[in-house]
């Protein structure tokens, strides 16, 4: 059985209820943030307008006026203990492959760019990540970030950014990587990131310290009304779901870029059904059977 840390909950001002499960990051703990946050939405309790989860924690935002603030905690306080232990949990979610344009000239530019900024000034950041994590050239590196699927933790810092983080038992084959000694003013939108052990994608253009390696050839957010429709809504993403990258040349990443454009491009989605203990027990084994079931291996 999987248990997990008792939560400490705080009350932020009138209207939020804020759940710290641990103040460290760790895949199990972020189970229990989807398995607890999901079970509130079902519910549909009475005065909650928002359930918001992140890694490591969750908050939820009701109105006083039409529930007790202490019913209500009660009532979280029974759901956060039923899902300490998650070892029959299941939770349907989303399997989605991203194309990414690895070791690109465009995120090479940026570096350049803010060189003065970084741990390293004399490469590029995919250069930087790669030797930081023992490898020596290129494709060893891009075949490992492909190879492993990663978690959808939470969204946030920007609308449309979704924090991935890699669904991986073995701490040692995790890829990580500093943040920029001082952030970049600019980012170019669809950039692909590592900071720490997460992967991100930018939504838009903007500021931004993750190490830039590659460019996703489709968006996360959505401005254009095509692109709403290729996404089925404003995001790609939602926490709990699972991103498998492929590693995609030039070539494809501009056709791909032009069927987005022409809205006639559809990212490959599979329904699944994620087993959380079937996942710490058996790893890589467990993921390689839902990568065939989907389609993706």
């Amino acid at each position: 059985m999987f248990y997990l840390p008792e939560t400490r909950f705080d009350f932020g001002g009138d209207e939020y209820i804020y759940a710290e499960i641990s103040r460290e990051m760790s895949i199990e703990i972020n189970f229990k943030v989807q398995a607890i946050t999901r079970e509130i939405i079902r519910r549909r309790l009475p005065g909650v307008i928002e359930v918001c989860p992140a890694n490591t924690g969750y908050l939820v935002q009701y109105e006083p006026e039409k529930v007790s603030p202490y019913k209500l905690l009660e009532i979280i306080r029974e759901i956060d203990a039923r899902y300490s232990d998650f070892s029959a949990l299941t939770l349907p979610s989303r399997m989605i492959e991203i194309p990414i344009w690895y070791n690109d000239p465009i995120t090479y530019e940026y570096a350049a760019k803010f060189r003065d900024r970084h741990q390293n000034p004399g490469g590029s950041n995919f250069e930087f990540v790669m030797k930081i994590n023992g490898f020596t050239e290129p494709e060893p590196f891009i075949e490992a970030h492909t190879a492993t699927p990663f978690l959808v933790t939470m969204m946030g810092f920007l609308p449309g950014t979704v924090w991935e983080y890699p669904l991986e038992t073995r701490k040692d084959h995790v890829l990580q990587a500093p943040k920029y000694l001082s952030p970049r003013t600019d980012t170019p939108m669809r950039a692909v990131g590592i900071g720490g052990a997460f992967t991100v994608i930018y939504p838009t253009a903007g500021s931004g310290s993750y190490q830039l390696i590659g460019m996703s050839a489709i968006p996360v957010y959505a401005a254009e009304p095509q692109t709403v429709a290729m996404l089925g809504g404003r995001f790609l993403g939602k926490p709990g779901d699972i991103w498998k990258h492929r590693s995609i040349t030039e070539n494809e990443y501009h056709k791909i870029l032009r069927e987005v454009e022409e809205g006639s491009y559809r990212p490959t989605i599979r329904e699944i059904e994620f087993k959380p203990a079937d996942f710490l027990a058996h790893g890589s084994d467990y993921l390689q059977i839902l990568l065939k079931e989907g389609g993706f291996a």
